[in-house]
């Protein structure tokens, strides 16, 4: 071979690899801006105490109304199925631990504000992200200090010895900074308290999962019930988080931040005289969401959602995979995105089990499974499921006969395409 020619080859060579070198450096570059454009997401979740729906409809709410322009408001229940196993009191720390965990009373055991006995193998949300996401940061900012003690469990053994990273609670317990008075006006002012340093917190750390809980409107309930002593605590709740909807608004102006923020309730009050709570009449069952969830789905708009959809929305949101086996034992739907089957609806009568949805789509089947067994329960362990079948969504039906399979409890688990459901039968020993 020639020099001439050689030099060629080389020349040729050399021009191909500086081409590959600078496509291959071209596409880094791209994935780094891509990567660099990826959003993080964070999330707040607000529970502001003791509001019936048609008390936060009523009073002027501005920055409600203004985070539900971006995503949505609506009407929402406590109290599971009325009349039936999964019936829960509509009681405060009840429907905290409802929401955290995505199930209702007859699952997480938290049955009054006593807290006697929590059942941790239902997990928490803040569990769920810590044993998933480690490096993730988590943060409460509360009056109770029970809310991370004792609901979410910290450095317990049976919570996994979870740690939320920063905390700022337990201020009813403060009572040199707070002395207590009979009107309750110290709690109006721990909660001014905990709302200013979440709001800082949340303006100079950004912890990606927050709690943020109010207790002000509660007392006033209890105290004076419907009047304008409640319609103004109302007015300053709202205020407060508008204080929180800055933070999280200057962060997403500032920061590559996505930021999900839902506020809620925990139960509503009684029709007479709107001071109590703790029944299954529809007034103090009613509560309320508002979000600012980008991708609200039918099931938020059409349907009446509960309690514990705010959980496996928060979850969605925030990329966090539930394993199947609990996933199964999770009563919410998510609130955001795809959602194939709700209102599941189950009956038994002669030793057949009828089971009853709601089509949220046109395409796509429903897997059944079946089990007699419930050590999720009790033990932590996955029960012994049976596949059942699959039929197609729009049926919206389907007869299990449990003749060969005698038992005094059956756990029925409906798989859609994009959402499970779960119901139980419990029947009384023979």
């Amino acid at each position: 071979m020639g020099i001439e020619k050689q030099k060629l080859i080389m020349k040729e060579t050399t021009e191909k690899w500086l081409k590959n070198g600078i496509l291959c450096l071209t596409l880094l570059c791209c994935c780094l801006m891509v990567k660099a454009q990826e959003k993080k997401k964070k999330t707040v979740f607000v529970i502001v105490d003791g509001i019936p729906a048609d008390v936060i409809e009523k009073v002027k709410t501005p920055y409600l109304d203004q985070i539900a322009q971006v995503g949505g408001y609506t009407r929402a229940y406590m109290g599971g199925e009325k009349g039936t196993y999964s019936e829960t009191p509509t009681i405060s720390a009840v429907g905290y631990n409802s929401l955290l965990t995505g199930t209702w009373v007859h699952k997480h055991n938290v049955w009054d504000n006593d807290i006697e006995d929590p059942n941790y193998h239902y997990w928490s949300i803040f569990r769920f992200l810590e044993e998933q996401y480690p490096e993730k940061k988590t943060a409460i900012f509360s009056t109770w200090l029970d809310n991370r003690t004792k609901l979410i469990g910290e450095a317990l053994p049976e919570t996994g010895d979870i740690r939320l990273d920063y905390h700022f609670d337990g201020f009813e317990l403060d009572t040199v900074r707070f002395p207590h008075d009979e009107d309750r006006k110290f709690i109006q002012l721990i909660d001014e308290h905990v709302v200013a340093e979440a709001a800082g917190y949340i303006r100079k750390e950004a912890p990606d999962l927050s709690w943020v809980y109010l207790e002000y409107t509660d007392d006033m309930g209890h105290r004076y019930g419907d009047s304008k002593r409640m319609y103004k605590a109302v007015e300053g709740a709202d205020k407060q988080i508008g204080q929180l909807w800055d933070a999280i608004q200057y962060r997403q102006q500032n920061y590559p931040e996505e930021w999900l923020i839902v506020i809620t309730t925990d139960h509503g009050r009684d029709a007479k005289t709107g001071k109590d709570h703790g029944g299954q009449s529809d007034r103090e069952r009613t509560i309320w969401i508002t979000t600012n969830a980008a991708g609200l789905n039918n099931y938020f708009r059409q349907d009446q959602p509960g309690m514990v959809d705010i959980m496996p929305t928060i979850a969605r949101f925030m990329d966090i995979r539930i394993p199947k086996a609990q996933a199964m034992e999770i009563d919410g739907v998510p609130l955001i995105g795809p959602v194939s089957i709700s209102q599941a609806n189950i009956q038994y009568e002669q030793e057949k089990i009828q089971l009853r949805w709601k089509s949220l789509e046109k395409q796509g089947k429903v897997k059944i499974w079946l089990s007699a067994t419930n050590d999720f329960k009790e033990l932590g362990r996955i029960d012994e499921y049976l596949f059942i079948g699959e039929v197609p969504i729009l049926q919206e039906q389907y007869t299990i006969d449990v003749k060969s399979m005698p038992s005094s409890f059956y756990k029925v688990v409906l798989e859609g395409p994009h959402n499970l459901l779960n119901k139980w039968v419990v029947l009384e020993k023979k």
